[in-house]
C-alpha cells in the first residue's frame, strides 16, 4: 500500500528521538520531498546539508500475527533510521536504492507513529563525493509503501534468461523464500504469460531449498524484446502450502539476448544497433529530486519521442518508475553505482560502497533494459581522502568491484567513465571526448573515435555537447577557428587553464546545434561505431557552477529544467525519431538584423526525405535529406528578407500528407547601437500568472541584440517572483538572450498594483506598475 500522502516534516536535524517527539513546527506534506527542492537553485552559495524527521501515523485495527510489515522506503538520502512507537526498527547507508525496514515487531493494535530520520549532511565516507556536479538532494525523495506479507513468504526473486534465440528461449527463475523452509508441504507455481495475455508454460515444483531453482525450458519462438517492439512476459509466482496459495507475486521478463562486438558495433539479438543515446539526472524544477511518477515516465517518453535507445542514469541509481518505463519504451541502460569523483576511501568507504554496488544489482536485476553496469565515473578526480587516487589501490578495488558485478550479474557487462588506469578491467569503456566544447572543434571527432575504437575492445562513448542558453543566437556563432587548439578532444582536469570553447564561447543555440548536427553526421554514418551518449538530456542543478548564465545551472540539457525543448532537440529527432516532422531552427529566433540584399542561412531539421521552404509565399525550392551532408543534412536555403515582418514555412510530404512548421521573423536592417536601458513589458498568462520581459534597447529604441549581461529581476509589491527554478522564466539571476530575459510573477491575493524592478551594473533599476 502506498501510503505517501499526509506526512509530517520538520526541519530539526537533532539525533535525538525522544526529543523530535517535542517538535512544535510541523508541516503537513505528501511524499516524494526533499528540502533542497528549491534551496539548491536559489542564488545563495551551498545548500542545507543536515538532517531532518518525518512522522506519520499508520492505523493497524487489528495486528495479524503470522504476519510481517515492512516500510518499503524507494529512495532516502542518504542516511536513514527508522523509529517505530518510540523504539528503533532499523536504518539504512546510502542514497538512490531502496531499502525495507521490518517493523513487526515493534507494532501494536490501533495508531502507530512511525518518526524517519534522513541526513545528507556532508560524509566522505559515503559515495558520490560532494565533488560531483551536481545535488545530493536530502530527503524521502521516493515513494514509500507498507507491505504486508506472510510469515512464510516469496523473498527477491531473479529472474535470468540463459538461453535466447529467435526459435526458443530458457526461463531460470531463483525464488528465495522467508522464513523456515522445514514447513512441509511448500510448493512454488509459476505462469508465464505472453505480452499478449495468453498462458505459455506453467510449472509446480516443491521447496527443497531456501532459494528454490524453477526452470521453465524450449519456451518456442519467443517474442523478443528489442527497441522497436519491447515485447514483455509476465512470471506469476505463488507460494502454496497443502495446496493453498499464502502468497503471490509477479514480475515482468523481457527475451533478448546483447553484444559488444571487439572493436566494432553493438548486438541486439543478433542484429547491429547503433546505441543513439543521452543522459538523465533525476531532477525537475520546483521538485528537484522529490518528483512524481508521472514526472518521471514524461522524461523518459520525451527521450523516446527524440528516437533515442539508450540511456546512462547519471550518475546514480534512479527511481523504479524509470526502469519500468524503459522496460516498457524499450530504451537499453547503463545502471550507475555513484562512484562520482573523490577517489577511494579507508576500509569504512569501501565497505559502503561494495554493499551499495551490491544493493544495485540485487534491486534491479530483472529489468531487460539493462545491460550494463557501470562502475564510477572520474573516480580518481578530486581525492577526499590522503592518497585517494593512487592508482594501485583503485585498480585493486575496481577489481574487487568488478568481481562482484560479475559473480552476482554474469549476463550483463561492467563499465567505468575517464578512469583510463582502469579501462582493461572492466568490461565496457568511456574515454572522454569533448570535442568542441572543453578541448579542440567538434570536427575532430572523427579522429577521435578511429583513435579510440582499436584501443578499447568495448568502446563505448558517453557524454558529449555543452552549454546552451535558451533564445540565444548568433549570425556567427563563436567555434573557436583561430584562437585554440582545434585537433584535440580530452577534457582537461584544469578545464579554466585551458582556451575551450566552454570558456570563451558565445553558448548560443545555433554553436551547440552545428556541434550536435555534426558528432550524429559522424556517428550515424559509422558502421563499426558502438554508439554514443550526449551529456544531458535536462538542464539540471550543480553547486559547482555559480557563475553560469542561470546561476548553479548546468545547462548542457537538449530541454530545459522544465521539459521544454531547446533548437538541439529537434536536431537529435531529425536523426533519430519515426513520426515525420519538420522543424525551422528557431523558435527563439525571431529577432533579426542585418544589411540589406545579405543573404542568411536557414536550417530545417526533419526525418523526412525532402522539404520545400516558402518565403513569403515564394517557393525557394525542394532540398533532399542527405545525413553525409553538414550543416541540417542539407535541408539548407539562403533567404534574403525584407525588413519588418518575414514568414517562412517548410512542408514536407509524406505517406500521410505532410508536415509543416511556420516560422515568423522580424528582420530589419538598421544595427542596434550601445545598451541604453532596460524597459519592461508584461503579459497574462493562462495559469493566472504574469510574464514580465526585459528588453534592452539602444537610444533609438532598438533591442539589442548582442547584448549579454545578466539582470537581476524583483517583485516589490502584489506578488512574487516564481525563482529558485532554474529555468529561463523562472530566475531572479539571469543573462540576456539577444538583448531579453523574462521572469514569471505570481500575484498575490491583494488588490494592490504588481510592482517589478529589473537592473543590473549598467542600469540601476528599471520598474514596471502593473493595474490590477
Amino acid at each position: 500500500m502506498n501510503i505517501n500522502a499526509q506526512w509530517h516534516y520538520a526541519e530539526n536535524p537533532t539525533s535525538d528521538q525522544n526529543a523530535i517527539q517535542n517538535e512544535l513546527n510541523w508541516v503537513l506534506i505528501d511524499l516524494p520531498h526533499t528540502w533542497n527542492n528549491e534551496d539548491a537553485t536559489d542564488n545563495i552559495p551551498g545548500y542545507r546539508r543536515s538532517a531532518s524527521w518525518y512522522k506519520k501515523d499508520i492505523a493497524i485495527a487489528n495486528v495479524v500475527q503470522n504476519q510481517k510489515y515492512l516500510l518499503y522506503f524507494e529512495g532516502a538520502n542518504i542516511t536513514t533510521n527508522v523509529y517505530v512507537n518510540g523504539k528503533e526498527a532499523g536504518g539504512h547507508i546510502g542514497g538512490y536504492i531502496g531499502f525495507e525496514i521490518d517493523i513487526t515487531a515493534y507494532l501494536r493494535d490501533g495508531n502507530n507513529v512511525v518518526y524517519v530520520r534522513v541526513d545528507n549532511e556532508y560524509n566522505r565516507d559515503i559515495i558520490p563525493s560532494q565533488k560531483s556536479d551536481f545535488y545530493i538532494y536530502g530527503g524521502l525523495t521516493r515513494d514509500v509503501w507498507l507491505i504486508t506479507k506472510p510469515d512464510i513468504a516469496i523473498g527477491k526473486v531473479k529472474i535470468t534468461t540463459p538461453k535466447v534465440s529467435n526459435e526458443s528461449a530458457d526461463l531460470k527463475i531463483m525464488v528465495p523464500i522467508d522464513n523456515d523452509i522445514k514447513a512441509s508441504n511448500l510448493k512454488v507455481k509459476a505462469t508465464l504469460d505472453s505480452p499478449d495475455g495468453n498462458e505459455v508454460s506453467i510449472k509446480i515444483v516443491e521447496i527443497t531449498s531456501p532459494e528454490q531453482e524453477l526452470i521453465m525450458d524450449n519456451i518456442r519462438k519467443p517474442k523478443l524484446w528489442d527497441t522497436k517492439t519491447p515485447n514483455l512476459y509476465t512470471v506469476k509466482l505463488s507460494l502454496l502450502k497443502d495446496d493453498k496459495e499464502i502468497d503471490a507475486i509477479s514480475e515482468k521478463v523481457g527475451f533478448r539476448w546483447f553484444e559488444f562486438k571487439e572493436h566494432g558495433p553493438f548486438y541486439l539479438n543478433g542484429e547491429r544497433l547503433l546505441l543513439r543515446g543521452t543522459h538523465r539526472h533525476e531532477e525537475h524544477a520546483g521538485f528537484g529530486a522529490a518528483m512524481s511518477n508521472e514526472l518521471h515516465r514524461k522524461d523518459m517518453e520525451l527521450i523516446k519521442a527524440m528516437g533515442a535507445n539508450f540511456v546512462r542514469l547519471a550518475h546514480y541509481p534512479q527511481d523504479p518508475e524509470i526502469y519500468k518505463a524503459c522496460d516498457e519504451l524499450g530504451i537499453l541502460l547503463w545502471d550507475e553505482l555513484p562512484w562520482c569523483r573523490g577517489g577511494m576511501g579507508e576500509e569504512v568507504w569501501q565497505s559502503n560502497t561494495k554493499n551499495m554496488l551490491r544493493e544495485i544489482i540485487d534491486q534491479n536485476y530483472n529489468h531487460p533494459s539493462i545491460i550494463i553496469w557501470s562502475l564510477g565515473n572520474e573516480m580518481y578526480w578530486l581525492p577526499d581522502f590522503e592518497d585517494g587516487d593512487n592508482t594501485a589501490r583503485m585498480n585493486k578495488f575496481l577489481k574487487e568491484l568488478n568481481t562482484i558485478a560479475h559473480e552476482m550479474d554474469p549476463s550483463r557487462k561492467t563499465a567505468i567513465r575517464k578512469y583510463y588506469e582502469g579501462a582493461e578491467i572492466v568490461d565496457v569503456f568511456s574515454p572522454s571526448i569533448w570535442s568542441g566544447w572543453y578541448s579542440g572543434s567538434y570536427k575532430s571527432y572523427q579522429k577521435a573515435i578511429d583513435t579510440y575504437k582499436p584501443q578499447y575492445k568495448h568502446f563505448l562513448h558517453t557524454e558529449y555537447g555543452g552549454s546552451s542558453h535558451l533564445g540565444r543566437h548568433s549570425e556567427a556563432p563563436v567555434t573557436g577557428e583561430g584562437l585554440i587548439k582545434s585537433d584535440g578532444w580530452e577534457e582537461a582536469i584544469v578545464q579554466n587553464h585551458v582556451d575551450n570553447i566552454a570558456k570563451i564561447g558565445d553558448w548560443s543555440e545555433n554553436y551547440i546545434v552545428d556541434l550536435f548536427d555534426w558528432h550524429l553526421r559522424i556517428s550515424e554514418t559509422d558502421s563499426t561505431f558502438t554508439g554514443n551518449a550526449q551529456w544531458a538530456f535536462k538542464d539540471f542543478g550543480t553547486p559547482l557552477r555559480p557563475e553560469n548564465d542561470i546561476p548553479y545551472i548546468n545547462q548542457k540539457g537538449l530541454v530545459d529544467r522544465n521539459g521544454n525543448p531547446k533548437d538541439s532537440f529537434y536536431v537529435f529527432k531529425s536523426y533519430w525519431a519515426d513520426d515525420p516532422f519538420v522543424y525551422i531552427e528557431s523558435k527563439t529566433w525571431t529577432e533579426r538584423q542585418g544589411p540589406k540584399n545579405l543573404s542568411r542561412s536557414i536550417n530545417v531539421f526533419s526525418n523526412c526525405k525532402e522539404v520545400t521552404l516558402l518565403h513569403n509565399g515564394k517557393n525557394l525550392g525542394k532540398r533532399v535529406k542527405d545525413i553525409s551532408s553538414f550543416p541540417a543534412s542539407g535541408l539548407v536555403w539562403d533567404v534574403q528578407f525584407k525588413e519588418g515582418n518575414n514568414e517562412l514555412i517548410a512542408i514536407a510530404n509524406t505517406k500521410d500528407g505532410s508536415v509543416t512548421d511556420t516560422l515568423a521573423i522580424n528582420y530589419r536592417y538598421a544595427k542596434n547601437g550601445p545598451a541604453k536601458r532596460l524597459t519592461l513589458s508584461s503579459e497574462k498568462l493562462k495559469n493566472g500568472n504574469y510574464l514580465i520581459s526585459a528588453i534592452a534597447e539602444d537610444s533609438q529604441g532598438l533591442r539589442c541584440l548582442d547584448y549579454e549581461d545578466k539582470v537581476y529581476f524583483q517583485c516589490l509589491e502584489g506578488g512574487e517572483t516564481l525563482k529558485n527554478q532554474g529555468t529561463y522564466t523562472g530566475s531572479e539571476i539571469i543573462a540576456m538572450s539577444n538583448g531579453k530575459a523574462a521572469i514569471e510573477v505570481v500575484p498575490d491575493d491583494k488588490e494592490t498594483d504588481i510592482k517589478v524592478m529589473v537592473l543590473n551594473q549598467n542600469f540601476k533599476g528599471s520598474f514596471l506598475s502593473i493595474k490590477r
